[in-house]
C-alpha cells in the first residue's frame, strides 16, 4: 500500500507544482525544478516511506523517466536553426563552450582531493549542466553511476550559485560587460513565435488538453521505440559502457527524429519531457537525508562556483578577442548556465527581443551534446 501511494504522489505531485506555478507568481519565480526537490525532501525525511519494496519502486522510476525524458526534450530541437546561427552567436556559443571546459578541467586539479577516482564524475556533472542543465545532469547522474548524496550537493549548490550568475547578468551584467565587449548590433533576426512558446509564457499550461493527447501518444510512441534501439545496443557493450552506450544512442536517435518535421511539430514534447524530469527530482530528493544539506562539502561547493564563475569570466575575455557583443555574450551564458526557458526573461531584462531566438537555440544545442560533452571529459579526466 506504502508503494502504491508513493509511487501515485510522485506521479501527481508534478501537476500541482505546475498549477501552484500557474496560478502564483512568486512560485513559479522559484521555478518547478526548486519546488520539485523541495517537496522531495519534505516527503523523503518523514520517516514514513523506506524499506526494500520504495527503494526497489523509487530506483526503477528514476531508471525509466530519464530515458524517456531525453527524446522527448530534443524532439522540438531544430538543428538546421543550430547551423543557421549568426556568426556573433556561433563565435559566442564556441567560446562558452571552450571557456567551460577549460575551467572544468584547471578545477579538477585544483579541487581534487588526493586519492579521490571518483572525482572526475563531479567534472563530468558539472560540463552537463552547464551545457544542457538539469535533463543533462540527470542523465549523466546514470552514466557515471554518481550517488545520489554527490548529486543532490551539486544540483543544490548549482541552483543557488547558477540564481546569483542570473541576478548578476540581469541587473549590472551589461553594464559591465559594455566596458570591455562592443554593443549590441540589431540584425533583424526573425522571431519564431512557435519557439518561444516552447519556453516562456506558461508552456506547460494545456499539456493534456483534448487536442494534444493523440500526438502526445504518438511521440511516446516513438519514444519507446528509440528507447527500445537504445536499450538493444546497450546490451551489446561491455558492462562498464552500457549505460553510457544507452544514454548517448537515445540521445542521437532523439536528433535524428527531429529533423523530421512531423515529430519536430508535434506540441508539448519538451514540456511532456520536463514534466518527466519533475518525477525524477522528486524520487531522487525524497532519497536523500536532510542531514545531508547541513553540512557543505567545501570542497563541491568551491569547485562548482570556480566553473559557474570562472566560465564566465573566461567567457568574457574569448568574447572581447573575437569582438562579441555583450547582449550576446549574455544570452549565451543565461541559455547554457540557466538553461533555455530563462533566455526570454533575461532578454527582457535587456530589452533586446532580438535574442530571443539565438538564446534558445543556443540552449537547445546544450541540451543535445552537454550528455557526449561530460561523459567525454570525465573519461579524459580518469586518465590523470
Amino acid at each position: 500500500m506504502q508503494v502504491a501511494f508513493l509511487l501515485l504522489f510522485y506521479i501527481l505531485s508534478p501537476f500541482v507544482i505546475l498549477y501552484l506555478c500557474h496560478k502564483y507568481a512568486f512560485i513559479n519565480k522559484l521555478g518547478a525544478v526548486l519546488m520539485a526537490y523541495v517537496v522531495g525532501i519534505i516527503i523523503g525525511n518523514t520517516g514514513y516511506f523506506n524499506g526494500d519494496a520504495i527503494n526497489q519502486m523509487q530506483e526503477i522510476v528514476m531508471s525509466v523517466t530519464i530515458p524517456l525524458a531525453i527524446p522527448l526534450i530534443l524532439y522540438s530541437s531544430n538543428l538546421k536553426k543550430s547551423f543557421e546561427l549568426a556568426k556573433s552567436t556561433f563565435m559566442s556559443l564556441l567560446s562558452a563552450l571552450i571557456a567551460l571546459v577549460v575551467i572544468v578541467v584547471l578545477g579538477y586539479f585544483i579541487f581534487k582531493p588526493i586519492g579521490n577516482g571518483n572525482f572526475s564524475k563531479i567534472s563530468g556533472l558539472l560540463v552537463g549542466v552547464y551545457t544542457g542543465g538539469t535533463p543533462n545532469l540527470a542523465a549523466l547522474k546514470m552514466v557515471l553511476d554518481v550517488d545520489v548524496s554527490t548529486y543532490l550537493a551539486i544540483h543544490t549548490y548549482d541552483m543557488v550559485l547558477s540564481t546569483l550568475h542570473l541576478f548578476f547578468l540581469m541587473l549590472i551584467g551589461k553594464k559591465m560587460f559594455e566596458l570591455v565587449l562592443p554593443k549590441f548590433v540589431n540584425q533583424d533576426n526573425n522571431i519564431d513565435d512557435k519557439w518561444i512558446s516552447e519556453v516562456a509564457k506558461d508552456p506547460y499550461w494545456g499539456l493534456l488538453s483534448k487536442e494534444n493527447r493523440l500526438p502526445l501518444l504518438k511521440a511516446v510512441g516513438i519514444t519507446f521505440f528509440i528507447v527500445a534501439i537504445g536499450g538493444g545496443l546497450m546490451m551489446l557493450m561491455p558492462e562498464k559502457y552500457q549505460m553510457a552506450v544507452f544514454i548517448l544512442s537515445i540521445t542521437a536517435l532523439a536528433l535524428v527524429a527531429s529533423t523530421k518535421d512531423t515529430i519536430k511539430d508535434i506540441p508539448k514534447t519538451y514540456e511532456l519531457g520536463m514534466y518527466l524530469i519533475l518525477i525524477f527530482s522528486i524520487v531522487v530528493a525524497s532519497k536523500a537525508d536532510y542531514r545531508n544539506f547541513t553540512n557543505i562539502n567545501p570542497t563541491i561547493f568551491y569547485y562548482v562556483t570556480f566553473v559557474v564563475f570562472g566560465s564566465m569570466i573566461l567567457h568574457v575575455l574569448l568574447a572581447k578577442i573575437f569582438k562579441i557583443d555583450a547582449d550576446t555574450v549574455i544570452i549565451t551564458s543565461a541559455a547554457l548556465i540557466c538553461s533555455p526557458p530563462f533566455v526570454p526573461v533575461v532578454a527582457g531584462a535587456l530589452k533586446n527581443k532580438a535574442l530571443i531566438l539565438p538564446g534558445i537555440t543556443v540552449g537547445i544545442v546544450g541540451y543535445a551534446i552537454g550528455n557526449f560533452l561530460g561523459f567525454l571529459i570525465s573519461e579524459l579526466l580518469t586518465l590523470f
